[in-house]
């Protein structure tokens, strides 16, 4: 179960409570219409929170908590991790894109 005393660190600095609903919503956005249920999703959830507290205790990296997911959705489903991907780490150009398809392919 997660802390009421968690907290995000966002890449500007600032630091806010931890939201489950945004994780949530973000990983339903990138498993949509995709073949994964919703035990699934909650087992993704549920892991990469326990290894995001034990790792990080109270405060939290807003990287750690994308970088943990990507790993959990490349396992599971490779076009849900490529549209969590193409939000979380914000691709310039269809370039970066191809470049993190073609990775995903070749450790495949």
């Amino acid at each position: 179960m997660v802390s009421e005393d968690l907290y995000v660190i966002k890449n500007d600095g600032r630091r806010e409570p931890f939201d489950r609903n945004k994780l949530v919503s973000g990983i339903h956005r990138a498993t949509e219409k995709r073949p994964v249920d919703g035990e699934q999703i909650e087992m993704l959830i549920a892991d990469v929170l326990a290894e995001l507290e034990i790792e990080f205790d109270t405060e939290i990296p807003s990287r750690a908590i994308g970088e943990h997911v990507m790993n959990r959705l490349r396992a599971i489903d490779q076009i849900a991790y490529v549209r969590f991907a193409s939000v979380y780490k914000q691709f310039r150009d269809i370039d970066e894109l191809a470049k993190e398809i073609d990775g995903l392919q070749k450790t495949s």
